[in-house]
């Protein structure tokens, strides 16, 4: 971790996260236990610190401020067999709370994630990260629900037959008339919408849609770094009247513009050798880092990631902005960024900046507890009227 030049700032940040630990909306953790030891939690002891292997462990969390994490159940869109691979990455998650109960609390709603704040514990939470994890249906829908699953991202890389991703050629324009109702039954649930990864199209469509806040749960800013990924104005500018938030990202390749060239050449270089442009494998990362050594990469900094949020709480306000890192989910970090650990590093930067306690006591805890809170009153209401959908993709799309 680069040491920063004055320490008081640093004091402060951790004192406010005593108090405001960090919601972080995404975190890929489960994947890479699936990928680097097939769930043998044995192997992979988060109760040590695993800095060779994994950006997360419970010391670091603990070193990080963390208070409450969205452990992603995220599969790949490519597997054949997307709904019983993301049951596997939900029963790891729950063997992760069950294997450290003095540290990881489970939470399905604000008031457990309040309880664990309470308790001194993490308050976990699961979020699937695209819609492949239901394969076309509200029934699976439900039982990711009743599982725990408490966001979906609507797409991942590639589009879905209902929803147009950020990555992918644009097929239905956003939401086709089966995503609308997706939407429509994750409210009715009190599931998060998540608008990360779906294209502004879907953005837009979705928040025509929801009656409930939505998030964003690793995004940045489009008109800061100028990425697909990221957010544009016009939707930030939205989040005020749909109470909703955007939960910023570290990963330098949607925060550095510089980084964005680099790596579309660093992900070309990776299929080159056989390999999926997002492994984080032992091997895949020696590929990576060969490469990087002959190319090198820019690097993203703290300052970086606050000038997003100094960008984004302009355009949507304080009251809809979080936090979520992508660790473990991304082969790079920037640099005062390495691992859950640094999430001090970026609340010096702001207290540096002038942000007040106040505001940065929404971004990493009131923000995220509120949404959520928020997605559940709807919910109540919705169930009060209206009962569990029952259509198809072909019945709405033909």
């Amino acid at each position: 971790m680069t040491p920063r030049t004055s320490p008081a700032p640093l004091d402060e940040a951790r004192a406010l996260l005593g108090e405001f630990p960090v919601v972080d909306g995404h975190n890929d953790l489960p994947w890479a236990l699936r990928e680097q030891v097939r769930y043998d939690l044995d192997a992979r002891d988060i109760a040590t610190h695993q800095n060779a292997h994994l950006h997360t462990d419970i010391p670091r969390l603990r070193e990080g401020g963390v208070g409450a994490q969205y452990w992603s159940v995220y599969v790949r869109s490519d597997l054949p067999d997307a709904v019983p691979a993301t049951l596997e990455q939900i029963d790891c998650v729950r063997q992760l709370i069950a294997r450290y109960p003095a540290d990881l609390r489970a939470a399905l709603t604000a008031g457990d994630m309040e309880a664990a704040r309470a308790e001194g514990r993490i308050a976990s939470l699961m979020g699937a990260e695209g819609g492949h994890s239901i394969a076309n249906s509200l029934a699976t829908l439900r039982g990711l629900y009743e599982l725990g699953v408490r966001y979906m991202t609507l797409t991942h890389n590639d589009n879905i037959a209902w929803a147009d991703s950020a990555t992918d050629v644009a097929n239905v324009g956003g939401l086709s008339a089966f995503g609308r109702e997706v939407v429509r039954e994750m409210n009715r649930l009190g599931m998060l919408v998540d608008l990360s990864h779906v294209a502004a199209t879907t953005m837009r469509d979705a928040l025509d849609t929801t009656s409930a806040p939505v998030i964003f749960s690793h995004s940045s800013s489009r008109a800061v770094c100028d990425h697909p990924r990221n957010i544009p104005d016009d939707v930030l500018e939205r989040l005020p009247a749909n109470d909703g938030m955007a939960m910023v990202t570290f990963v330098p390749k949607f925060v550095l513009q510089a980084a964005v060239d680099w790596t579309a050449a660093a992900d070309d270089n990776m299929r080159a050798r056989g390999f999926h442009h997002l492994d984080t494998t032992a091997e895949a990362m020696k590929v990576h880092r060969a490469f990087e050594e002959e190319n090198p990469r820019p690097v993203a900094t703290v300052s970086t990631v606050a000038d997003h949020l100094d960008h984004m709480r302009e355009v949507a306000g304080i009251d809809h902005l979080g936090i979520g890192g992508d660790y473990d989910g991304t082969a790079f970090t920037p640099d005062g960024l390495n691992d859950v650990s640094g999430y001090p590093n970026l609340i010096a930067e702001l207290l540096d900046r002038g942000w007040s306690k106040p505001d940065l006591a929404k971004l990493t805890w009131q923000n995220a507890v509120r949404v959520l809170g928020a997605a559940e009153d709807v919910a109540r209401d919705l169930r009060a009227t209206r009962g569990p959908s029952n259509a198809t993709l072909e019945s709405l799309d033909g």
